[in-house]
């Protein structure tokens, strides 16, 4: 009689695998590690992942929702757009504080995929321009005069903390940062004087 599938199985997977990729890497992590480290069988892992690339792509997937929860967490608390991609800043600010910040996940997975046509690389991406949309949508409605080069600014304030806080943590660039993007954020928002 063939086993049924332990429906956290999948869950468990991920979670262990995201833990591995984001502490050691991605190319570090072998499979095995990871079926060790859940204590499952090769079986179990292949049933639900075919490939380790479809395995980090999910993990990809996974750091999105992440991104998401905490984005409509920021909009359930501030009511204004402009305040809202300050809050961004903010949180990403002090998530990089983090004494075991390593870095971004979606940073760092997709500098080990360089190659644009790789599944990782694609979901990686997709991850950015996911984050970009997101940021361009609050830049419209906080009434940007270009809000296309607002939400450029944001993310690239973003970029800056991610890589800043993996090397420095406290001792960082983030308190300057969000300041920085508060600055931006005004001057985004006042009319072209002509």
């Amino acid at each position: 009689m063939p086993r049924k599938p332990d429906p956290a199985v999948r869950d468990r997977i991920l979670a262990t695998a995201k833990h591995l990729f984001d502490t050691q890497g991605v190319h570090a992590v072998g499979l095995q590690q990871i079926i060790d480290e859940i204590g499952c069988g090769k079986n179990t892992l292949y049933r639900e992942f075919a490939t380790k690339d479809e395995l980090v792509a999910e993990c990809l997937v996974s750091s999105r929702k992440i991104w998401e929860a905490d984005v409509g967490r920021i909009a359930e608390a501030v009511a204004d757009p402009a305040g809202q991609l300050l809050a961004i800043v903010s949180h990403v600010a002090e998530t990089t504080m983090a004494p075991d910040f390593r870095g971004c996940a979606i940073y760092n997975t997709q500098a080990e995929f360089p190659d644009p046509e790789h599944p990782v690389n694609k979901a990686a991406v997709g991850n950015f321009e996911l984050m970009h949309a997101g940021l361009h949508d609050l830049a419209k409605r906080a009434g940007a005069v270009d809000p296309r080069t607002l939400a450029d600014r944001i993310m690239l304030i973003i970029d800056g903390l991610k890589a800043n806080g993996a090397a420095m943590g406290r001792n960082g660039a983030a308190p300057a940062a969000v300041k920085f993007a508060e600055d931006v954020i005004r001057t985004a928002l006042q009319p072209l004087s002509g």
